[in-house]
């Protein structure tokens, strides 16, 4: 018995004792590398997300001990890939359980190479992009650094070829952008996938050891160098086909002052959502002259609908967002009212309307999806009711010409049967006369 109770005390104190897993704090990010080299090459942009808060942990893409999530929780908010040639991933990451993780809200930083792996390769298939084919690179013989007098590979791309969406990469007025990497491919026609940036119109894509037989992938302006995916929870991909691009050697180029710090930066503080994250403070809707909002709304009845948004401040904290394109839908399967939301001041949107003539249940609307921002969705269900019985007019002035009718109808039954009822015939009293004179000569002969 004795031996019995040391077994129960001593697991007791193994249970004490056990780790207990760590959950991701705000900023705890894993950054995957080739080999700790890059560390160094690329230490100025680390630099900066570590003075913004971030909690860096390096590690090599090959680890295996690499674990991206513990007893069902991630131990990580972002994820950094600066490693273009990893053929596999080590310890339990995989490209599944990276997809895994951007959906459920995770954030992903990747670049690229001429020289990019299966593993690479399948993460972007994964998020909307094509990488191009092995050992190929972005070649531009009429826009390339001083430096290269080679193959051209270290192109320059203008800075009118970003996106045009400072929130995204920034003021347009930085230098020109150095970029050696591979090219990207994206489908047009995906409504999530954004082109950051492009090449010029006398850029293309292929291998710069081999001569050009085929046509190339990617031609002029169709070839992407960094392309961006945000899903429909909100979470944030971007991908680069140069590492380079975030080096220190691009931000400190000799030749001449280059904008690749100033672009990366804006775009680390995209992807890890320090810019353009909104969110619903408060929704209200009422009858107008009221400040409540009732039980359910009555047909034709004046309405006033309002929303508060916040936008994340650089400082970190939420701000009033300031626009003039939020609309807002009145629907029942479809919308019966569409309107654009007034400002009124401190992000405060304000409509007013009349409920339409169909009773049924309702929803106030409002789904603001913008370049740059994430998607805002917010949506209010009210109950829409006939009149009462009580409620009804009297009389309705359309139907007066009715009204009209009915009395007329009334007052020429009334006097046709007056007239009808004492009109006298003068003729058939005539004609009783000579027969009464008849019956009295009889009356007399007898």
């Amino acid at each position: 018995m004795k031996y019995l109770w040391s077994i129960v005390l001593l697991g007791s104190a193994v249970l004490l004792l056990a780790p207990v897993p760590v959950v991701s704090q705000p900023g705890e990010t894993l950054v995957l590398l080739d080999n700790l080299a890059i560390r160094e090459t690329h230490s100025i942009f680390f630099k900066s997300l570590q003075e913004r808060g971030y909690k860096l942990t390096f590690k090599l893409a090959d680890d295996a001990n690499l674990v991206l999530s513990k007893y069902g929780e991630f131990l990580y908010k972002h994820l950094i890939l600066f490693a273009p040639s990893v053929e596999e991933f080590g310890g339990s990451l995989s490209v599944e359980a990276i997809t895994e993780f951007i959906d459920n809200g995770g954030n992903v930083l990747a670049a690229g190479s001429s020289s990019a792996g299966d593993a690479l390769r399948e993460l972007a298939s994964e998020c909307g992009f094509e990488v191009d084919e092995e050992n190929a690179a972005v070649i531009d013989h009429l826009n390339f650094d001083a430096s290269d007098s080679g193959d051209h590979t270290l192109i320059v791309a203008s800075p009118e070829n970003l996106i045009d969406s400072e929130i995204i990469v920034g003021k347009k007025t930085v230098g020109p952008l150095l970029y050696r990497g591979t090219g990207l491919l994206a489908d047009k026609e995906n409504p999530l996938v954004l082109q950051l940036l492009t090449a010029d119109s006398s850029a293309y894509s292929y291998n710069p050891d081999t001569p050009i037989k085929e046509y190339p992938h990617a031609v002029g302006k169709g070839t992407l160098l960094i392309a961006a995916l945000q899903a429909r929870n909100n979470a944030r991909v971007v991908f680069s086909g140069s590492l380079y691009f975030f080096s220190d050697e691009a931000f400190l180029s000799p030749v001449q002052r280059t904008g690749n710090q100033d672009v990366s930066i804006a775009i680390s503080k995209w992807v890890f959502g320090e810019n353009g994250v909104l969110r619903v403070r408060s929704v209200q809707h009422h009858k107008e002259g009221e400040s409540h909002p009732p039980s359910s709304y009555t047909i034709t009845e004046p309405v006033v609908y309002t929303i508060d948004i916040e936008t994340l401040a650089d400082d970190g904290k939420w701000k009033p967002f300031q626009a003039n394109d939020v609309q807002l839908e009145f629907v029942r399967i479809d919308p019966f009212v569409r309107t654009t939301l007034k400002s009124i001041g401190g992000g405060r949107y304000q409509a007013k309307f009349k409920i339409p003539d169909v009773y049924g249940v309702y929803q106030f609307k409002v789904n603001y999806d913008r370049i740059g921002y994430t998607q805002l969705y917010s949506t209010t269900q009210v109950s829409v009711r006939p009149l009462t019985h009580t409620q009804y007019e009297r009389f309705i002035p359309s139907a007066y010409p009715y009204y009209a009718s009915a009395f007329s109808m009334m007052v020429g039954v009334f006097l046709f049967s007056f007239i009808f009822l004492h009109y006298k015939d003068e003729s058939s009293g005539a004609s009783a006369k000579p027969s009464g004179k008849t019956g009295g000569s009889d009356k007399k002969s007898q």
